[in-house]
């Protein structure tokens, strides 16, 4: 069933949107524009695609991922839109590529033909022309600037735990446990809780909290102000990494 409903949704994205000029847009924008955010993310997982295989043409040799992650927006763009001058500056995510900072307010068609050109290849069978809509409406819209929000240097977020605490227990823990355990990411020998990426990657972390995790039923926060998420996070880094 839930599958069901994900398929409808990916469906969804391919129908027609209320966006009727760059600078008028529609209060149904705000929910494409959320779509969006999970498009970056990972575009296949949403839309229930498979990515290809084969590394992207345009990730450089000095990269170092390989095949299908190579095709999400994250990957070369990084969790905060900054590229190789933010989080992905160094470690095992570094491409080299710059950020996307650059199109905050851009024109929406713009964007678009930026997605579909020859260096990011975004045919419309992998993306829909109204997912990547959504797409556009995300970079130009739906962008954080991180670095007022998150200390780079002591990855903690710029927030208030105990204020963050009220809205992880009343809206977060429904799926993620009082105690941040209840789902865990990856595997009983080594696991990841909430409080794991929190603290390892608040930049991830914001991201997925703001616009909601591709392919599954998670709540989207981007209704929130902004200090209010960033609360959240700060409550988030004090829960159980392991």
């Amino acid at each position: 069933m839930g599958k069901l409903i994900w398929a409808a949704l990916a469906f969804t994205l391919a129908s027609p949107m209320t966006v009727v000029a760059d600078d008028n847009l529609q209060v149904s924008d705000f929910w494409h524009t959320l779509q969006g955010g999970q498009l970056y993310d990972n575009w296949a997982s949403l839309l229930f695609k498979k990515a290809p295989e084969q590394t992207h043409p345009s990730y450089p040799a000095k990269g170092k991922q390989k095949g299908a992650g190579t095709w999400r927006c994250k990957e070369c763009h990084g969790w905060d839109y900054r590229g190789a001058e933010g989080a992905y500056a160094k470690g095992s995510h570094y491409s080299g590529i710059r950020g996307i900072r650059d199109q905050v307010g851009a024109s929406i068609s713009d964007i678009e033909k930026i997605i579909r050109n020859d260096t990011h290849r975004y045919t419309s069978e992998m993306i829909p022309d109204e997912a990547v809509r959504s797409l556009a409406l995300f970079v130009s819209r739906g962008q954080v600037d991180m670095p007022q929000y998150i200390d780079y240097a002591t990855k903690k977020a710029r927030g208030d735990a105990t204020r963050g605490a009220r809205f992880y227990q009343a809206i977060c823990s429904v799926c993620h446990g009082f105690d941040g355990k209840t789902i865990n990411f990856k595997t009983a020998e080594n696991p990841e809780y909430i409080g794991t990426v929190a603290q390892e990657n608040p930049q991830e972390t914001m991201h997925k909290a703001r616009n909601g995790q591709p392919g599954v039923p998670m709540v989207a926060l981007g209704v929130l102000d902004i200090q209010d998420i960033v609360d959240i996070i700060a409550y988030a880094q004090t829960l159980s990494a392991k």
